[in-house]
């Protein structure tokens, strides 16, 4: 693996990033083990788009919604703790990655169409999901996580063998 080498304010800005949304990820699922009853139901339920009919069809089986209830809120909890603390952080960004782009395509920001729970502003094609999700995947091109985080101790003992 080559040595990376960043600035102190590169670096900052960097772990900074990944802090912020670890914590937004993390805090997220854990107020959802807190709510009695959450469940993604409502929010594939008013899935809009090409894909629309795939998520309905997994809210609508009650085996499979649960399935997806505990692996979001697990997910975003242990994502969020591994990106908080830099511990396996490259699996977290694309784990991050892929539970983004799930919510972008289950309710993407198309013209003329109105979701029962609507964002914040008014959307077109960028909104907020998106832009966690580009951000994750500048996270993954300039990992910081082997520099300031657990992964550093991980690959110390991997490199010492």
């Amino acid at each position: 693996m080559s040595k990376t080498t960043y600035s102190t304010p590169q670096l900052a800005m960097l772990v900074a990033l990944r802090v912020a949304i670890g914590w937004h990820f993390m805090y997220e699922g854990v107020v959802k083990t807190f709510q009695s009853g959450w469940s993604s139901y409502a929010y594939l339920m008013d899935s809009k788009g090409f894909l629309s009919g795939t998520f309905q069809n997994m809210a609508s089986n009650p085996s499979t919604l649960k399935v997806i209830d505990f692996l979001n809120i697990w997910g975003l909890i242990l994502i969020g703790f591994s990106l908080i603390t830099g511990l396996f952080s490259r699996y977290a960004k694309i784990g991050a990655f892929l539970l983004l782009l799930m919510y972008f395509l289950a309710q993407p920001p198309l013209m003329n169409v109105t979701y029962i729970f609507p964002g914040e502003g008014s959307y077109l094609w960028v909104n907020k999901v998106l832009i966690e999700m580009l951000a994750v995947g500048v996270l993954f091109l300039f990992p910081t996580g082997h520099i300031i985080g657990l992964d550093r101790f991980i690959n110390y003992y991997r490199n010492k063998k």
